[in-house]
């Protein structure tokens, strides 16, 4: 009896076990057709982007040295790091190629539009609102002659700041983490319709960082169009690095203080006109603490319609307020390099 109970109570076992083998393999195939189905959709997702948006991507420069995308008929955007002259050879997915003429620069910003025959390809589509963390995003990049490329990924932040080409902070962009090839600044990253989100600018390790299709960006677009380029206004100095600063400040026994230290003033600028001299550190401008240059080119952003700007000063151990007039326009770069204390960035 006592065997036969053994023998029973295996069999139960042995039952369950192979009950719980079945539920699990059924979990696992489960799982997998779920999977499958997600990767399916992200395919499809994938080749409606393609067929909506890949006709406005192009290659520019040789060999395909960035990308860009038509936004309007005869109108290429890129970034303006993809340019080395005044002409670009724009190349279409089709291998169609032209020699396109620079319409406008954005320097500071990192755009410029470029004006080339574009045919009857339909421009891109703006997407009327910015993603969100954790959206899913899909990038393409121009395919030097042959069809864009495109990859998919999510979006890892937003409200990221990267240095523009000349040094100056630009703001606001989106971090994703679709990978993408040499070649593909100035294209654009999208959202499951194919509207463009953003313009992928600058890569990072592992992520992408892209400019926001956003009211500002479609502003500096339209006068980039017009051949106008952004005005910005520049005190006309050069700066020495924050860090830097605080060194030379204790190197001649005067005490530390938050500011930027003037290194170069360019001659008959508005600051060489407002009276302010190599050495001196500038500690506010505009009522704003100044802390390094990113803070200053804030406060010259901020110059409202009388065209001026108080900065106050330390000149050695003495204070003092100067108010700077301008005229619209500049090109000053903001650089806070610690490593290279020899840097002159323009403010």
């Amino acid at each position: 009896m006592g065997d036969d109970r053994t023998r029973d109570q295996d069999a139960s076992n042995q039952d369950a076990s192979n009950h719980d083998e079945h539920h699990h393999d059924d979990n696992m195939q489960g799982a997998g057709r779920g999977a499958g189905h997600v990767l399916d959709a992200l395919g499809d997702t994938a080749r409606a982007v393609l067929a909506t948006t890949a006709p406005a991507v192009v290659s520019v420069g040789r060999p395909g040295r960035g990308s860009g995308i038509v936004v309007d008929a005869g109108v290429v955007l890129t970034n303006a790091h993809n340019l080395k002259g005044d002409e670009v050879t724009i190349t279409f997915g089709d291998g169609e190629q032209h020699v396109g003429t620079v319409a406008g620069v954005d320097a500071d910003g990192d755009l410029a539009t470029v004006r080339v025959p574009t045919g009857d390809r339909p421009p891109a589509r703006w997407a009327d609102a910015g993603p969100d963390a954790g959206d899913v995003v899909f990038a393409l990049s121009g395919g030097r002659g042959r069809p864009a490329a495109v990859s998919f990924g999510i979006v890892a932040a937003t409200q990221r700041s990267f240095r523009g080409p000349r040094r100056r902070r630009i703001s606001g962009s989106i971090e994703h983490t679709a990978v993408l090839p040499r070649g593909a600044s100035g294209g654009p990253v999208v959202d499951r319709a194919g509207r463009v989100l953003g313009i992928n600018t600058h890569r990072l390790e592992g992520t992408y960082l892209a400019q926001p299709i956003d009211a500002d960006l479609r502003a500096r677009l339209d006068g980039l169009v017009a051949g106008r380029a952004p005005a910005r206004r520049t005190l006309g100095v050069g700066l020495v690095p924050a860090g830097a600063a605080r060194r030379l400040r204790r190197s001649v026994g005067l005490p530390d203080r938050d500011g930027v230290l003037v290194r170069v003033v360019v001659a008959d600028g508005p600051a060489d006109r407002a009276g302010v001299r190599e050495g001196d550190l500038l500690v506010r401008a505009g009522g704003r603490s100044l802390t390094d240059a990113d803070d200053l080119m804030a406060a010259l952003d901020a110059v409202g319609d009388d065209d001026t700007l108080v900065v106050e000063i330390v000149r050695g151990a003495e204070e003092l307020s100067v108010t700077v007039s301008f005229t619209a326009g500049g090109d000053g770069v903001a650089d806070e390099d610690e490593d290279d204390p020899g840097a002159t960035p323009e403010a």
